[in-house]
């Protein structure tokens, strides 16, 4: 059985001069996103204590098990919760993925919002946030969103960030840190993937997978006077 055959160096300086510049023409263009994306977010990084005070809290989906919160999903929910409880924020737009009846995570979000204290009229649902971007245009053009604090996990907050910041939504990220097991790990390499189709998303602005008509939640609940729980 022959072996694998690697590919020759070339030959002559300039050859390898070539070769050289292409590689490293190649790890620019790779890290490029990566790098935008930091550029663009790193004064609009906050925890829950510093974060400038909004009218809304955008929280992005996490996925469901057994139609129940992650506990990724959960922790986000636990810090958006903290932040309306504080007065940081006033109402809490929640936006995932119903795209099939037996799935649907803002309405999961919802309920476990406000078995926490939330009131009900102080969550509003986007049941087309059907990936990062998504949510950002939706927030924006549907939702009517200017600006807003974004609730998600570390290693994503950078991305959910300078997307809604194309999207046209000023807005300072909180990262929810998470212990850095197994699923850390495949959401931060995840990220560097992510990172392409951000840049992309950002440079073309595609309309999301499902627009409709403009909606009046968020009007609506802000309007509402607050109140609490039971």
């Amino acid at each position: 059985m022959r072996g694998v055959r690697l590919p020759r160096l070339p030959r002559t300086t300039r050859g390898r001069r070539r070769a050289v510049q292409a590689l490293m023409l190649g790890a620019v263009l790779a890290l490029a996103p990566a790098t935008w994306m930091r550029v663009t977010t790193e004064d609009r990084l906050r925890t829950t204590a510093d974060v400038p005070a909004q009218d809304v809290a955008v929280v992005f989906g996490a996925g469901l098990w057994k139609g129940r919160p992650t506990p990724y999903l959960a922790h986000r929910l636990d810090t958006a919760a903290e932040l309306y409880r504080d007065g940081k924020v006033k109402v809490l737009l929640v936006t995932g993925d119903n795209s099939r009846t037996e799935y649907d995570e803002p309405s999961a979000m919802r309920t476990y919002l406000a078995k926490r204290g939330v009131p009900d009229d102080k969550v509003v649902s986007d049941y087309a946030g059907f990936d990062t971007w998504d949510s950002c245009v939706r927030a924006k053009k549907i939702f009517g969103v200017d600006r807003a604090v974004l609730v998600t996990q570390d290693f994503h907050i950078k991305r959910a960030v300078a997307l809604c910041g194309a999207a046209g939504v000023e807005s300072y990220g909180v990262g929810v840190g998470e212990p850095k097991d197994a699923t850390w790990y495949y959401g931060t390499t995840r990220e560097l993937a992510a990172a392409g189709k951000a840049a992309l998303d950002a440079a073309l602005r595609p309309d999301p997978r499902f627009l409709g008509e403009r909606e009046d939640g968020v009007t609506k609940a802000l309007a509402a006077p607050p109140r609490t729980n039971g």
